[in-house]
């Protein structure tokens, strides 16, 4: 069926289901305005779909089409790395670009580890971060196909390649001025407001879920999808959040909180770096993930232990 297809016509339909309109889509493809229209008659003419409708004075995607926008973008992706593939690769002369799901807490420990070693070594290789989100975490198989991999600890993805990076620890984070000691009780992790991070099914903190375990339910108060800026929502107030360790020297510059000891030993934290097996063999993937290996000791070498908040 491919055969007798035109794969232009997919470059076509990318920019009729971003722009929602032929004028607009001519233009980002640099065609003429009938050129596209011809295009989007022959894509009609294969789904047996409008794509875009007329609602009065504008256009609007049809459900049809609206199911095919993430499709199509993941199609043109996969094509893109096909033809962007070369027999032989130097980093030095490559102008790939690798992109890479993870959170804030990601991007700031390893992320920036990684972007100062390519920097050196292959100054033409560019890094997409992009933040996940629980709906990216709980479709991981398909997202990682159209992106190079996902930083992400143990315990939220399985049966996909990975390399372990470094380990980290939980700590709470409470107000300059709670009552909190040096270290959080259980009484007191029962009894106040907490905020979270990522609080789903396939997105969660590991300790909140010892902290279940152990018989506490917590009361939560606000529910944050970013590590940087949880301190945030804790200064001031008498609420108590929990942070890696290695943002805590972060969360320190900000002012007004204070980092203390859990009220038992939380599991450590196992990052890793997760992708798809189709990149599997790809010399310019294997390059890459090479280079997370790396950052990861850098980071594991360099992690703030707080032993002592005080």
């Amino acid at each position: 069926m491919l055969s007798r297809l035109d794969l232009n016509l997919l470059v076509a339909l990318d920019a009729l289901l971003t722009e929602q309109s032929v004028t607009r889509a001519a233009e980002r493809l640099h065609l003429s305005q009938p050129a596209l229209s011809a295009s989007l008659a022959r894509l009609r003419t294969h789904f047996g779909d409008q794509i875009l409708a007329r609602r009065g004075n504008a256009y609007e995607l049809t459900p049809f089409a609206l199911r095919l926008t993430e499709h199509t973008a993941t199609a043109l992706e996969a094509a893109r790395r096909v033809f962007e593939s070369q027999a032989t690769w130097e980093p030095v002369e490559s102008t790939r670009e690798f992109s890479i799901f993870g959170s804030d807490y990601g991007f700031v420990t390893i992320g920036r580890v990684v972007s100062e070693l390519a920097a050196k070594r292959a100054p033409g290789v560019r890094f997409r971060f992009m933040l996940h989100n629980p709906s990216i975490v709980e479709d991981v198989s398909n997202r990682l196909r159209s992106v190079d991999g996902m930083v992400i600890p143990h315990g939220h993805i399985s049966d996909l390649p990975y390399v372990d990076l470094w380990h980290d620890t939980w700590l709470a984070v409470v107000a300059e001025e709670s009552p909190v000691e040096s270290r959080l009780t259980m009484e007191q992790a029962a009894e106040m407001p907490w905020v979270m991070t990522f609080q789903s099914r396939s997105a969660y903190q590991s300790a909140a879920r010892q902290i279940q375990q152990l018989g506490v339910e917590q009361h939560i108060e606000v529910v944050v999808e970013s590590f940087l800026s949880l301190s945030h929502f804790v200064r001031g107030t008498n609420r108590v959040g929990l942070i890696q360790a290695a943002l805590a020297p972060l969360a320190l510059t900000a002012g007004g909180v204070r980092v203390v000891q859990l009220p038992f030993e939380p599991t450590p934290l196992s990052n890793a770096l997760w992708w798809h097996p189709v990149h599997g063999r790809d010399p310019e993937h294997a390059w890459m993930r090479d280079l997370f290996v790396e950052a990861g000791r850098i980071v594991e070498s360099e992690r703030h232990r707080v032993d002592d908040p005080d």
